[in-house]
């Protein structure tokens, strides 16, 4: 992509004027902003100037900082940042913006790139012999999921071949770009999978509650599924939807009884005991040592010390 700069100064025009239409349109448009914040307009007004004479002059950046009463260099900051604007002269049936983003390049861009410098000059930013093609590398064009892609105006034209873009090209060239279909030109629907529709594409018939199984008053509602899909709750999906079973809510009092007495039971025993059981560690009541001088096996608690009269 190169660096964006203004027309050689010898195709610069001396001046430049909105139309009484466009006039009173830019004087609406500024007026939408908040007093102070009219330099906003400044984009909508560039634009509005690049679709009455094709490209952006350096008189049209001179007239419109002085309508927002801007200096003329943050206008032409604005004007060279950005590449929907045409910084000279563009083809009067179409300007190709080739997108050079990685994923395009890696889906055949510099084929793409290449079918302009065939039809139109080797180099970007010339016209083609009678003036109607034109066209330029631009970063990312937002169609990346459809790539290779090219910008023609406001419309774009993607997932391309060689082949298809040069009738695309052609179809422009001869004044029929209309009849050229936009978006996707190998059949998918916007950036939908070729072979169709793979996820979210469960439309079973949703599980009327039975008497029996109505969810409790203190569980949340499940939301509602969009428009036209719907879901089929699973036990396993969805466990909190529904009540237990009646069997298992009906306890009798022995149980109850019983549960309280096995609980009780186990709080009353010391906190450490159940973890002592079968220890082999420092917790452990009981280890077997092996003495000194006889090599027989002793059986030594781990709370107290053992003294040599003991090993004895």
């Amino acid at each position: 992509m190169s660096v964006r700069r203004l027309a050689d100064e010898s195709i610069q025009p001396a001046s430049f004027a909105f139309t009484k239409e466009n006039a009173a349109w830019a004087k609406k448009r500024i007026a939408m902003y908040p007093e102070g914040r009219q330099q906003s307009a400044v984009i909508p007004l560039l634009m509005r100037a690049q679709e009455q004479d094709g490209w952006v002059s350096r008189a049209t950046i001179e007239t419109v900082a002085d309508m927002l009463d801007m200096p003329y260099i943050r206008v032409l900051e604005v004007a060279t940042f950005y590449t929907q604007f045409q910084l000279q002269p563009v083809g009067s049936r179409a300007h190709i913006q080739v997108c050079g983003t990685t994923p395009c390049m890696l889906r055949g861009a510099e084929d793409i790139r290449a079918v302009c410098q065939k039809h139109i000059h080797p180099d970007p930013h010339h016209l083609n012999e009678d003036g109607t093609l034109s066209w330029e590398e631009v970063e990312c064009a937002g169609a990346c999921v459809n790539a290779p892609m090219v910008t023609i105006g406001f419309d774009t034209y993607e997932d391309l071949t060689p082949n298809r873009f040069e009738e695309i090209l052609i179809a422009f060239r001869d004044g029929k770009g209309d009849t050229i279909p936009t978006g996707p030109q190998n059949g998918r629907r916007f950036s939908a999978p070729l072979d169709g529709q793979t996820t979210l594409i469960d439309v079973s018939e949703p599980v009327e509650p039975s008497p029996t199984t109505t969810a409790p008053a203190d569980v949340p509602t499940p939301p509602a599924t969009r428009p036209g899909r719907k879901r089929k709750i699973e036990d396993e999906a969805a466990p909190a939807v529904r009540s237990p079973a009646p069997q298992e809510a009906e306890v009798s009092e022995a149980e109850v009884e019983a549960e309280k007495a096995r609980i009780s039971g186990r709080t009353r025993r010391r906190p450490d005991q159940a973890m002592r059981e079968g220890a082999t560690g420092a917790e452990s009541p009981a280890i077997e040592k092996t003495g000194s001088k006889t090599g027989e096996k002793v059986k030594t608690t781990s709370r107290k010390p053992v003294s040599p009269e003991t090993k004895e």
